[in-house]
């Protein structure tokens, strides 16, 4: 007895042991369901290049507090003129009211929390007020300090007098510095005070001096700087924005011609101060002009604390408060979008839902149809059903214990195991079917599954082992998810064997027998055999190898050829857009409540920030280590400045400069706003080219004690106060690929490396070159995977075969039409124009997984035919319309069901569904119309010596379903 038999014959003589333990195992297993989490985010498709890893250091030394696990919000108002007064006074009413709601202001940072072109003009309005004020304080000062030394002059500090009118002046002093520091904080009063003493001190020395003198012109220069510390020096110094209602009553105390004059300074391109400004502005903006039609508000929330999804998504909080802030603008009169990180989650996730909803109750109903069509019996249904909540059931159970999360490439799983489960499903039951049939009314229900199990039972597991070393090559992945989808699947495929191999068939036995003791007659006429027209069908590939084997092999290589040329064009691109839902049609609209899917923006409202604005994720970065306070370094970030506004990804602001963010940069805006900085740095440039070349690592110093929150977005200072990093950051255009992203960044970081002999090195990375390192290796993945497979599965076959008795040159020819397969699939993802993606990625693995089933099912079949038939043209009528009737109903159900996810709201599913439903087809067809052709050439060279006389062909050959062994009908011949 061979094992195959032995095992069979243990299961289905031990059948009520077999539920017991198998249903118990169930349980077990399926505790772990619940513990199973789901991630949407994309960042967990990063491998370990050295881009994500220089990354990963930029993230940990260059984020400071405030930015430390922050999310932006952009909110950009719309309209025919949205610099309009009215209109950024309602956008300030808009920011009260974001800030008056609970969930949404309890995500806010701390710091500048919103920022808007609103809030810049209207601040802009009450410094000048304040700057005025400040400025006629200085002047007062200036006036009383010339009454102070005329006094000293006039009178004897020892008079009375004298000290009447000193301390009535000293009150006047004290009175200046109250009225003009109105509003302002503690801080800003007592800097105030401070630079009036200084400019009393410097009127007293210049009091008496003849204005040629060089030391009264000396002391004039000290005056401006000190008027500059008194007005702009302390306004700057302002610990927080001014409260909101100030900032709007600042904005309509002003006239129609001190707004425009405002408005236009503001928005000028010749003040650097303002270029936050104007940054919040669309690239099509003249700077200057008093109209627009779109300006930005930026939101900036805390993505920490509870409810944050293990893999850097985005907590639940911010997706609520985001959803929230969306709600809100559409109660505005002015027209708003809102775009985030949080609206983007919300939308994959509904979507994911949405189009199950919809193809779920679609799916299921062909399924039911199909298998009813195929099966034409509601208990085979019911137990196939079962089944294949059984696989599923073990398959997510173990993804809960092993801490496995759901992500978007885990779609493809149940599609899989729903696949293989109804082929297994269907090829025991309609071999059960055929052996009950050649039986007789002799046979039993044990004694016909022990059979149809001995004689199925070494291709299922000759199809579970070649389809888990196909989705085990994904262990060879970079990237995570890639590996965890191997070993799920793996998981899945050989529960669905155990499933299949024992659980349904001994439920079948128990069920079946009861039946019939009770008089119901159990016996079913398996599907495709009988004649009929399912079966003219199905003689399609065996009249086809017989007739026209050279027309076949001719349009075979043609098309082949046309795949694999078509493999090599496909798109690998990965973008965020291809996981966002378009709008659905309108007939979703008229569909049940709980299957009506909702709205989603988020697609449109990418496209039009990506041609209008800069997003806030999109950002290139060149980290530099080494020497960098190299006196010659700044010198090389001026370099690589200008390259970077010469290429083609960086990101214009309406002024025509790029916008890239670097040491050099920095310090240029810090010495804009800080006179002592100013000096320090024009002092450290000894050429005069507007770049310090001496005294680097001091001015560094020096920055950070400035403004150390600038400073640490673009230098890293270690805690013994050393500078071992910097970097340069470049907002990338929204329509700038990943490709043309990385290219031109990793030139940039070569050129830049190269300039440094060997005293610092270059790496170009951010998210746009992480995400193309992903696409790189997801399509090294499925090549690497596919030729390690493809190598395998031939060693298994031919193995298998060989030790079995046969040929190992089978095992060749049953993997040709996977191969051949895997080339159309490719071929049509191009000719179709569908990406290459996350999803589609897996496609070759769904390919090779269902076509080496279909395939080694007709070989087995067709190899235990020959064997009992001995005429090459009867086994294979035989096989093609016994087996591939099974494979026909197995491939129509499974295409049909899962071509249902044609209808899905999200894109890459909705893509995901019609490739699998090609994919099935292809497979289907190359085993069932190529493979026969093939067979029949390996019999003629390599296999058993038979017959190919076709006069002696049977029509209706009996069954093998017993493994090959003669019945009493002898061998055919």
């Amino acid at each position: 007895m061979s094992v195959p038999e032995r095992l069979a014959n243990a299961i289905t003589a031990h059948t009520r042991i077999v539920l017991v333990v198998l249903l118990l195992l169930t349980a077990a297993v399926g505790a772990g369901m619940p513990m199973v989490d789901d991630d949407s985010s994309l960042d967990q498709f990063e491998g370990e290049s050295d881009e994500a890893k220089a990354l990963e250091r930029i993230n940990g030394n260059f984020t400071s507090e405030q930015e430390e696990n922050t999310t932006r919000v952009q909110v950009i108002a719309r309209g025919d003129n949205v610099l309009a007064k009215e209109s950024l006074v309602s956008s300030l009413e808009f920011q009260q009211e974001l800030r008056a709601n609970e969930s949404i202001n309890e995500t806010l940072v701390e710091e500048q929390p919103i920022t808007g072109v609103e809030n810049v003009v209207a601040i802009t309005a009450i410094n000048e007020e304040r700057g005025a004020q400040l400025g006629a304080g200085v002047e007062e000062a200036i006036a009383l300090q010339r009454e102070y030394e005329q006094l000293n002059e006039s009178y004897n500090e020892s008079d009375p007098e004298y000290q009447a009118q000193a301390d009535e002046l000293e009150a006047q002093f004290d009175t200046i510095v109250e009225e003009s520091t109105e509003g302002l904080s503690e801080n800003q009063t007592a800097q105030y005070a401070d630079s009036i003493e200084r400019i009393r001190a410097i009127e007293s020395q210049r009091y008496g001096l003849d204005e040629s003198d060089p030391e009264y012109q000396n002391l004039t220069a000290e005056l401006e700087q000190a008027r500059g510390a008194a007005t702009g020096g302390v306004l700057q110094s302002g610990e927080s924005s001014p409260p909101i209602d100030d900032q709007i009553a600042a904005l309509e105390n002003l006239s129609d011609e001190e707004y425009e004059r405002t408005l236009e300074n503001t928005l000028s391109s010749n003040e650097s101060d303002d270029s936050a400004a104007i940054a919040l502005m669309p690239t099509a903006y003249e700077p200057g002009s008093t109209e627009a039609e779109a300006r930005m508000t930026s939101v900036s929330q805390s993505s920490g604390g509870e409810g944050m999804e293990e893999m850097g998504g985005v907590s639940d909080r911010v997706v609520e408060s985001q959803l929230e802030i969306r709600e809100l603008a559409e109660t505005q009169d002015q027209d708003y979008l809102v775009f985030g990180g949080g609206l983007i989650t919300d939308e994959i996730d509904r979507s994911m839902n949405d189009s199950l909803a919809i193809v779920g109750p679609l799916a299921l109903l062909f399924v039911v149809v199909a298998l009813l069509i195929a099966y034409r019996d509601p208990l085979d249904i019911v137990l196939g059903v079962v089944g294949i909540i059984a696989v599923l059931v073990w398959t997510f159970g173990f993804m809960g214990w092993a801490d496995i999360a759901f992500n978007q490439m885990f779609v493809a799983v149940p599609v899989l195991l729903i696949g293989l489960s109804i082929d297994y499903a269907i090829h025991v039951f309609m071999r059960h079917r055929e052996q009950r049939e050649a039986d007789g009314t002799e046979g039993t229900v044990r004694g016909s599954m022990t059979t149809a199990l001995a004689g199925v039972g070494a291709a299922l597991v000759w199809v579970t082992a070649t389809t888990v070393i196909g989705f085990l090559s994904n262990l060879v992945s970079p990237i995570g998810p890639i590996r965890e989808f191997g070993i799920v699947s793996s998981v899945g495929i050989v529960a669905a064997l155990i499933v299949f191999g024992a659980l349904i068939p001994a439920a079948k036995i128990e069920i079946d027998e009861f039946l019939e003791s009770r008089g119901v007659d159990r016996r079913k006429r398996a599907f495709g055999t009988g004649g009929g027209r399912f079966s003219e069908v199905l003689t399609v590939g065996s009249t086809a190898a017989r007739r026209i084997p050279l027309v076949i092999l001719l349009i075979v290589a043609l098309l082949t050829a046309g795949g694999a040329y078509g493999a090599t064009q496909v798109d690998t691109s990965f973008q965020e857009e291809d996981f966002l839902a378009d709008s659905p049609p309108e007939w979703t609209q008229k569909l049940p409540g709980g299957m009506a899917p909702g709205e989603y923006h988020a697609k449109d409202d990418l496209e039009y920030v990506n041609e209008h604005f800069q997003r806030q994720d999109r950002q290139a970065q060149l980290l530099v280590e080494g020497d960098v306070d190299d006196d010659d370094f700044l010198e090389r970030v001026n370099g690589t400045r200008d390259d970077m506004a010469d290429g083609d990804i960086a990101y214009t602001l309406a002024t025509g400069e790029p916008d890239v963010q670097d040491p050099l940069s920095t310090m240029e805006q810090v010495a804009e706003q800080n006179e002592s900085f100013n000096e320090s740095f024009t002092a450290a440039d000894t050429d005069g080219d507007g770049v310090p070349d001496e005294n680097v690592s001091a001015l560094y110093d020096q920055l950070f004690e400035t403004d150390a929150e600038a400073a640490s977005q673009v230098l890293h200072r270690t805690d013994d106060g050393e500078y071992r990093s910097a970097r340069l950051v470049v907002a990338v255009q929204g329509d700038a690929t990943n490709a043309e992203t990385t290219a031109e960044m990793r030139t940039i970081a070569n050129d830049f490396e190269d300039g440094g002999d060997g005293r610092w090195t270059a790496i170009a990375t951010g998210d746009p070159i992480v995400s193309y390192i992903v696409e790189q290796d997801l399509l090294d993945t499925v090549l690497e995977s596919l030729v390690i497979t493809l190598v395998a599965v031939f060693l298994f076959l031919s193995v298998a075969y060989w030790l079995t008795g046969g040929s190992a040159t089978l095992g060749a020819v049953t993997l040709l039409p996977v191969a051949f397969s895997v080339s159309w699939i490719l071929g049509t993802m191009y000719l179709i124009g569908m990406p290459f993606n996350v999803l589609t990625g897996m496609i070759t693995s769904l390919t090779v997984g269902l076509g080496v089933a279909y395939s080694i099912h007709v070989s087995e079949r067709y190899r235990l035919e020959l064997e009992r038939q001995g005429n090459v043209w009867s086994a294979l009528r035989t096989t093609v319309t016994g087996t591939g009737g099974a494979l026909l109903g197995s491939a129509a159900t499974t295409v049909g069901g899962f071509g249902t996810l044609a209808f899905a709201i999200l894109p890459a599913l909705r893509q995901f569904g019609i490739i699998t439903g090609l994919t099935i087809t292809y497979a289907f067809l190359a085993s069932v119309v190529v493979l026969p052709t093939l067979l029949v050439l390996w019999t003629r060279y390599f296999g058993p010596d038979v017959s190919f006389d076709a006069s002696g062909a049977r029509t209706g050959a009996p069954t093998a379903s017993d493994g090959g062994t003669e019945s009493n009908g002898g061998d055919g011949e």
